[in-house]
């Protein structure tokens, strides 16, 4: 275990201080252990914030909007990441939601069994902190780590491919 410090210094404290106090194989986490995302002074940032990044606008931007920011058809998750935990968003993407109010229904579909999702909600999750404290912009980042060789052996046992 490796203790760093993030570049980002100050962050709302409602869904917890996301700074990160320390890196587990290239995958850093908050002082609770939730993952947690890390940019360093000079821009570079994580590989999972990157990761996430590229997953997002392959699977959720359609609804949710472009970075996070919301459409007329599904919310902002770069808010709703400022008060959602993460074993909140753990389950809401993994089992969906549906949310019905006198002037609307809005539905989340599960997306556990789509490995194109399930087998990357941490970085999802990092991204969108990211994004909910103001931490990466709209742009594709440029600057990242390299890619954690803990990581590819991961995504290969969750995608089912042999290494």
């Amino acid at each position: 275990m490796v203790v760093v410090a993030s570049g980002n210094t100050s962050f709302a404290e409602s869904a917890g201080d996301p700074k990160a106090v320390k890196s587990e194989d290239g995958k850093y986490l908050d002082k609770e252990g939730n993952p947690t995302f890390n940019v360093a002074a000079d821009g570079t940032i994580d590989w999972y914030t990157y990761s996430g990044y590229r997953r997002y606008h392959s699977e959720c931007h359609v609804c949710h909007g472009p970075d996070g920011m919301g459409s007329t058809y599904a919310p902002a998750l770069k808010d709703s990441l400022k008060t959602m935990s993460y074993g909140d968003f753990l389950g809401v993407v993994a089992s969906g939601r549906k949310n019905v109010s006198t002037s609307q229904e809005s539905v989340m579909p599960a997306f556990g069994d789509n490995t194109n999702v399930a087998c990357y909600m941490d970085d999802l999750y990092v991204y969108l902190r990211a994004r909910a404290n103001d931490a990466v912009g709209r742009v594709r980042p440029g600057k990242r780590e390299e890619k954690p060789a803990a990581y590819t052996e991961a995504e290969s046992a969750c995608m089912g491919k042999p290494n």
